[in-house]
Parts: structure tokens; C-alpha cells; sequence
């Protein structure tokens, strides 16, 4: 594929546009680590939700979904759209928690939650675990996507493609900060639906697709595997039921609540605890979480579809790419390179809008990551366990140290992955069965940093052995492997939460003091501080938190299977999920002005005092 002078200038524009205002973030950024890390506490609900939506939309997620309709269909999108479930449950139960922590990281969480050596212990494990090892896990994932991509569109090897990416990325983390990421995101999401809406247009046209219409007649009447139904919203329960406990079972049964996957983490964390706590207010941060739930769910995900149906017309088997392409390596072929294969069938000008649109996607989730470990590896490791007396420049470049660290060690992991597909499989089994654990420890006194420490390598342990057994000849299913890991790990963090030494009470009323969580499970610490059930924060009703849970993800649900009903022409069924999103989202609302009320009055209540 080659690109035109016109393509070119377009990827000029649009980088000089992205980035050029973050070029403006550096002295700010350099303030001090809180304007650094968490753009001084003062983001808007819009910007926060904004980049929350443009950090998760990275070049490996149209390859990814790209991978999960060429093998399931359409149905096994709930292997992530189960996600809404935590992601929605995060608007109402965690959100205003996390902000009126006032930590920096969700790391600093566990010494201001629990006590003594183990509270510190798992700081420092998690800063290096999450910051270094995972988070380098998760920017090889999005790498790998881009080095498909520039394989396919010009040739690049890889070494190329990460030197490239890594000199734009690194330059501008190390350079903006959370500003500069934040302002790079706002601009970039804009640009890159833009780019995708395009890229699924002229894909849907293709002469061997035919249209919206030839597409669904076509992929009707071609069943793939088993007889699996490409189009179907939910999987076939009667025919391919492995499939069904697969991608939609076991998601909305297990995986929501017992798996840590970042942007999705049960109870929040990583780079959405961050967008919360550098949000200006409580409102703030419950309006980002809310307004990134409905765009990452709702406005994103068609556009790739469409494109990812249309690759079974044009490219039925891998064989089929790897003709398309004969010098594509054939180390890179797999379903999720039928995305950027697809791009053949854009004309000049739109190549130009999604190179730039791939570049834009790349740097969002890339520069939101160095960020986020830098955060980490300086925050939560170095300035609390190694050098803890320096002065605040000090430590923003320390911050912007550990950014070029981190993207070196990054792109070595490029090298060791294969599909998009593998990588999210991989990160969802080594954060089974902790989801739990970080649920409940906002709302039950009894958790200590034991707990953690306990579901950490309980996790580890039995995921590694089930692997052990499996290379053995002992095979295990996906779905077996995921529930073993949960129930072992539950029940050993519950054991551990009455069995080990309690956290300090004087550390539990102060925490408690500070984030006042609601709920029975802190009544004996209630009790003990000798406060009544009327002083708990007005905003706190937990059955109406409860009930825009249920409210928010019948919305989202009902909007996203609206939009394939209507694509598919099936009109029936596309009103009646719009008469459910428009009943849904209007009782949505009105809770979300009645919790806003509450923070409003509670931070009324906190200014008094």
C-alpha cells in the first residue's frame, strides 16, 4: 500500500494537530509530581472521561475485536462487553470514594487502607508488579498491533515501527505529563472515529462485500465453524454451547467481578483511578467514569465489527491474507491482521486519515501507560522506599527517567507476543481471581493488607500449576481454568481476613474519617468512632446507587444492541432496544442529578467543617 503527497500532508496535520498542544504542558508538568502525575487535581469531567475513552481505543483494539469475530462472531464481543458491568458499577459505588482519598495512585491506597509492614510491603511489590512487568505487558500488546499494521501498510519490520513510536511517545510522556496525555487524548479520539467510521465504510462497500446489505445476506447464509452464526448479538446456546460458556457465560457469571484487567478493574484502578483522582471534584470523577462507560461501549464498537464481518468475504482463511501480502512475515499472520489487511480498500486521502488515526491511536494508550508506570515505579516505589527527601523537580525527572524505561522494556516484550488475542488472554489469567478482593475491600473493615498479599500468590500458585498440568497432558478449558483460580483465591484471602492480624483500628478510623464508606460492613468501626447512621455522606443511598447500576447497564446495553439491529435491518427489534435505552437513560439521569445533589451537599458539609 502506498501513500500519496495528499496522504502524507493529511498525517502531517493531523500529528501537528495532536501534539502541538502538548508542547505547551511541559513547564506546568514540571512543577511537581501532583501536576505531573495527576494534572494537579483539577481535570473536568469531560476531559477525564474523554481520555479514559481515547487511552482504551489503541491500535490493538480493532485487531483484537478484529480476532474475536473472525473466531466466534459478533457474540463473542461479551467476553468485554461483560465489562460494563464493572465498569458501571465503578460510577456508583467507587468513584467518589477514590477521589476523596486524595492519593496520588491507587498504590498509595494501601497504606492510608491498611497498616504496618504488609501494607507497605504490597505498595512496593505492586509499584514494580503493575508498573514495570504488566504495565510493559500491556504497551507490547498495543505495539505489536502497530507493527502488524506498518507491516501490512508499508513493510516496516519491527525494530522499525518500534523506533518510530517510541520516539514520538516517549518525547511527549516524558515532556507533558497527565496534561499533555490528557490534551493529546481529546483531540485524538475525535480523529480516530473519524478514521475508523471511514475505514468501516469503504470495507462494508468493497466489491466482494457488496454492501451493507450483500454483507448481511452473505455472512447469513455462510455459517462459520459448528454451524456459529457470525452475525448473532448472543451466542447459540443450543449448538455451540463451549462457545456459549466461552465468551458469554463465564464473562457475565465470573469474569467482570473476578478478574483485574486494566480499564476494567473491579472497583476501578490503574489509568481510570487516575483520571478519577485528578478529576477537580466527586461529581467530576462520577461524570467521567459514567460518560467513558457509554462511548467505550456504545460509540466505538460497529465500526470495527462491520470491518471485521467484511474480512470473512474478502479474506475467508489466513491463507488468504498471507496470499494478499506475500512478504508480510508469516510470524505476524493471524484473524486480527484481517483488520489492517482490510485497509486496502481505502482511497487516497482516507489512507492518509487512518495512518494518522493509527498513529493517534498508538500514542493515546502508549503515552497514557508511560504515565501511569512512571507514576508507579517513582511514586510508590522511589520516593517512598529508596530516596524519600528530595525536592519535587527531582522526582519529575526521575518520572521522566523511568518513561524511556519503560518503553525499552516494552518493546522487548514485542518480540514474545503473537495475536492480540493471546495478550488478552494472558494479562485476564494472571489477574484471575482477585476481582473480588478489591471489591470488598472498600466496604468490609475486615480486609488487611494480608489479604492481598494472600490473593496475590494464591492467584499466582494456582494458575501456574493448572499451566503445569496442561503442559502435562492434563488440559484444562479456558472457562475451568478461570473459575479453579477464583474459588481457590477467594477462599484463601476470606480465611485470611479473620485469621491474619487485623489492620490498626486507629489506621481504620482514619480511614474511615476520610472516604466514609458506606455500607454494614464498617458499622463496628462506625460504632466505635461513635458515629451514627444520619452523618454518613447525604449522597451515599445505596439502593439508589444500586439501582442506576441496573439502569446504567440496561442503557448502554440496550443503545449498543440497538445500533447492530439497526445496521442489520431488523427494525423490530431495533425500536424496541431504543424504547429500553430511552426508558433506561431517562431514569438514568435523574439518579445521576440525585447522587450529583448528594456530592454537591457533601462537599458543602466538608468546606463547614
Amino acid at each position: 500500500m502506498h501513500l500519496q503527497i495528499i496522504d502524507w500532508i493529511i498525517v502531517a496535520v493531523i500529528l501537528v494537530i495532536c501534539f502541538a498542544p502538548a508542547l505547551f504542558m511541559g513547564r506546568r508538568a514540571g512543577r511537581n509530581t501532583s501536576e505531573f502525575f495527576v494534572s494537579g487535581r483539577a481535570v473536568p469531567w469531560w476531559l477525564a472521561g474523554l481520555s479514559m475513552v481515547a487511552t482504551t481505543f489503541s491500535s490493538d483494539t480493532p485487531n483484537l475485536v478484529t480476532d474475536i469475530v473472525r473466531r466466534n462472531g459478533v457474540a463473542g464481543n461479551w467476553v468485554w462487553w461483560a465489562f460494563v458491568l464493572t465498569g458501571v458499577s465503578t460510577v456508583f459505588f467507587y468513584a467518589r470514594l477514590w477521589r476523596r482519598s486524595g492519593v496520588m495512585t491507587d498504590l498509595e491506597f494501601y497504606e492510608i487502607r491498611y497498616s504496618g509492614t504488609p501494607a507497605k510491603a504490597v505498595r512496593g511489590f505492586r509499584a514494580i508488579y503493575l508498573g514495570l512487568l504488566f504495565n510493559c505487558m500491556i504497551m507490547a500488546t498495543v505495539n505489536l498491533a502497530a507493527c502488524k499494521i506498518a507491516a501490512v501498510l508499508f513493510g516496516l519490520e519491527r525494530w522499525q515501527t518500534l523506533s518510530l513510536v517510541g520516539a514520538l511517545n516517549v518525547v511527549f510522556a516524558a515532556h507533558s505529563g497527565l496534561w499533555g496525555v490528557l490534551v493529546i487524548d481529546m483531540i485524538q479520539f475525535f480523529v480516530k472515529m473519524t478514521a475508523v467510521t471511514a475505514a468501516a465504510y469503504f470495507a462494508v462497500t468493497a466489491p466482494q462485500v457488496g454492501g451493507l446489505h450483500a454483507l448481511i445476506e452473505k455472512l447469513s447464509a455462510t455459517p462459520g465453524p459448528g454451524g456459529l452464526n457470525y452475525l448473532s448479538i448472543l451466542p447459540d446456546f443450543s449448538n455451540n454451547w463451549d462457545v456459549a460458556v466461552a465468551v458469554f457465560i463465564m464473562p457475565i457469571a465470573v469474569q467482570w467481578w473476578a478478574v483485574w484487567y486494566p480499564g476494567a478493574e473491579p472497583g476501578g484502578g490503574s489509568y481510570v483511578a487516575q483520571r478519577m483522582l485528578a478529576s477537580k471534584s466527586e461529581r467530576d470523577a462520577l461524570g467521567a467514569v459514567l460518560f467513558f462507560n457509554v462511548a467505550h461501549y456504545v460509540l466505538r464498537p460497529w465500526p470495527w465489527i462491520l470491518v471485521a464481518l467484511a474480512s470473512l468475504l474478502v479474506y475467508p482463511q489466513l491463507g488468504d491474507i498471507q496470499k494478499a501480502f506475500p512478504n508480510l512475515d508469516p510470524r505476524l499472520v493471524g484473524h486480527d491482521i484481517a483488520y489492517p489487511a482490510m485497509l486496502k480498500f481505502l482511497p487516497v486521502g482516507f489512507i492518509g486519515l487512518m495512518v494518522g488515526g493509527l498513529i493517534a491511536a498508538n500514542s493515546s494508550t502508549i503515552l497514557t501507560h508511560l504515565n501511569w508506570g512512571a507514576s508507579y515505579l517513582v511514586h510508590d516505589f522511589y520516593r517512598r522506599f529508596i530516596r524519600r527527601d528530595a525536592d519535587e523537580r527531582h522526582y519529575v525527572r526521575a518520572g521522566r527517567v523511568a518513561t524511556i524505561i519503560l518503553f525499552f522494556c516494552s518493546s522487548g516484550l514485542v518480540y514474545l507476543l503473537d495475536t492480540a488475542k493471546n495478550a488478552f488472554d494472558i494479562i485476564l489469567q494472571i489477574g484471575a481471581g482477585t476481582g473480588l478482593l478489591y471489591l470488598v475491600r472498600w466496604f468490609w473493615w475486615r480486609v488487611n493488607a494480608w489479604c492481598e498479599i494472600v490473593a496475590m500468590i494464591s492467584s499466582f500458585l494456582t494458575s501456574l500449576v493448572l499451566l503445569m498440568l496442561a503442559r502435562s497432558g492434563m488440559a484444562f478449558s479456558t472457562h475451568a481454568a478461570l473459575v479453579t483460580t477464583v474459588i481457590v483465591t477467594t477462599v484463601c484471602w476470606i480465611v485470611t481476613a479473620y485469621a491474619a492480624p487485623q489492620t490498626d483500628h486507629a489506621v481504620l478510623l482514619e480511614f474511615y474519617r476520610k472516604v466514609r464508606p458506606f455500607g454494614p460492613g464498617w458499622a463496628a468501626i462506625r460504632r466505635e468512632a461513635g458515629i451514627v447512621v444520619d452523618e454518613v455522606a447525604a449522597g451515599d443511598n445505596i439502593p439508589m446507587a444500586l439501582l442506576g447500576w441496573v439502569t446504567g447497564c440496561m442503557a448502554i446495553w440496550s443503545a449498543l444492541f440497538a445500533v447492530g439491529n439497526y445496521l442489520y435491518g431488523r427494525w423490530g427489534y431495533a425500536l424496541a432496544l431504543t424504547a429500553i435505552f430511552v426508558v433506561s437513560g431517562a431514569v438514568l439521569i435523574r439518579i445521576v442529578n440525585r447522587l450529583w445533589v448528594g456530592a454537591g451537599e457533601e462537599m458543602e458539609r466538608a468546606r463547614a467543617r
